[in-house]
């Protein structure tokens, strides 16, 4: 979500504090046309779930609510004037100017941190699945354990494609993907899937703890992670090699 989507939210937090604290003016005709007292009330509360919520869809992680409400109060109170003079300015602690830079350095910071610290518990996680559970490895870091072997047919170009039931969960057990029956050719997927699919024949059932490079890395969706290492139980159904089409006759020039 971009930051100014959430200073638009965090603006309407202000002006519902506004409007709550403002005189009410007008005859008792007008008057009676603003919101309820309960319209107020639960209008004033949705909007600090929905600031809430984009607080922690954004990683933002522990906030300092006294300063946030601090920022509110300062914005409500600061006298009017252009936006960014000198004048303006002055009311406030930091630089407005700055938000967008000052805000983007701390997201960067939580990120970094944030794929630093999955990193680490995965590399630990893979390192005791390893052990705990007499698993094999391969020379790019994927931990798999074979619970059927399958058939001796086995995927073998990356261009062959797979036919499988699948669950992904991440270390801490949560499930972020499941299908079944789906099919799909090896160069089509993360790095992890592409060697890991080969590792077992059709029939077979496997279980592929694949480390953050061969997945998503730093890339990895907000229910996934940045860095994460993530583990599927596979079914491989069926394995279909690639084939190559014939190429189609020429076909003869028209006559002038």
């Amino acid at each position: 979500m971009k930051l100014a989507k959430i200073f638009a939210i965090a603006s309407a937090a202000v002006l519902v504090m506004a409007c709550g604290s403002s005189k009410v003016e007008g005859s008792k005709e007008v008057q009676a046309l603003l919101p309820t007292k309960g319209q107020v009330d639960t209008t004033s509360y949705l909007l600090g779930v929905n600031f809430g919520l984009v607080m922690t869809q954004n990683n933002f992680g522990e906030l300092n609510m006294a300063q946030v409400e601090k920022g509110m109060k300062d914005a409500l109170n600061a006298k009017e004037g252009e936006p960014m003079d000198s004048a303006f300015v002055k009311q406030f602690k930091i630089d407005p100017s700055d938000m967008n830079r000052i805000i983007n350095s701390y997201l960067q910071k939580r990120t970094a941190y944030e794929g630093a610290l999955n990193k680490e518990k995965g590399d630990q996680f893979r390192k005791e699945f390893y052990v705990k559970n007499s698993a094999d490895s391969t020379a790019s870091g994927i931990v798999y354990l074979i619970q059927d072997s399958g058939s001796e047919k086995h995927a073998v170009s990356d261009r062959d494609t797979v036919k499988v039931n699948y669950r992904g969960t991440l270390i801490d057990g949560k499930e972020f993907d499941k299908n079944e029956g789906i099919e799909f050719p090896l160069n089509r997927v993360i790095k992890g899937w592409t060697e890991g699919m080969k590792l077992v024949g059709e029939g077979g059932k496997i279980t592929l703890v694949i480390p953050a490079n061969l997945a998503y890395g730093e890339r990895g969706p907000r229910e996934i992670g940045t860095n994460s290492t993530l583990i599927f139980d596979v079914d491989l159904l069926e394995v279909h090699p690639f084939v190559e089409k014939e190429a189609e006759p020429a076909k003869p020039a028209k006559k002038k």
